[in-house]
């Protein structure tokens, strides 16, 4: 199952969602539609383990990774019409769309991620970026300065490949959400995460 926004008129976003939230959460809806806006098709999808909760309401874990990338690579060959292609992710959904950039088909152009999983909540010392060092495709993370998954203080001292680049947004929780106190809005680093989208 697929929920489309948008007109390919610049490409497609293949959208993946996080591992505890479906596809239709006020996040993924709230992001697919500014990137729709940004002159993409976006398609939003859900994993298998997504999709049962979604039928019988029981949470589960996100399944193993190699059932990820599995099933995240069985959408991209499903939307080969030749229109350019992003994979794009919400934290775990976004690396899942990283680790099946390197053998890619030819029509993904790189991957957007929303709040990249660096590492386990409180465990920054087993960091998850060996493939990130690697890349050749471009990736474009963007990265509350506080998420517990990866701040700006850690990620900054990764050996990242130069193709990726992480745009910092202040304040930012896992979710891109700042504080009150910060002066600063959720729906101001998105209008920015669209603005940098829109320019690619």
């Amino acid at each position: 199952m697929f929920i489309t926004d948008g007109q390919p008129r610049k490409g497609r976003i293949l959208f993946a969602h996080g591992a505890g939230a479906p596809m239709d959460s006020d996040f993924m809806q709230a992001a697919a539609q500014g990137l729709a806006g940004c002159g993409y098709q976006v398609v939003r999808f859900e994993f298998p383990y997504m999709q049962a909760r979604r039928e019988d309401g029981r949470r589960r874990p996100p399944s193993r990774m190699p059932q990820l990338l599995e099933h995240f690579r069985g959408r991209i060959d499903e939307l080969d019409d030749g229109v350019p292609l992003w994979l794009a992710g919400k934290s775990m959904g976004g690396r899942v769309a990283t680790m099946l950039l390197e053998d890619a088909p030819d029509y993904v152009r790189g991957a957007l991620v929303f709040g990249y999983p660096f590492y386990a909540a409180k465990k920054p010392q087993q960091a998850r970026i060996d493939h990130l060092a690697e890349l050749s495709l471009p990736v474009h993370i963007f990265q509350g300065t506080r998420d517990a998954l990866g701040n700006r203080e850690a990620v900054e001292a990764y050996p990242l490949s130069a193709q990726v680049q992480v745009h910092w947004l202040d304040d930012g929780d896992h979710d891109l959400k700042p504080r009150k106190a910060s002066g600063l809005t959720q729906d101001q680093h998105l209008g920015a995460v669209f603005a940098t989208v829109a320019g690619l």
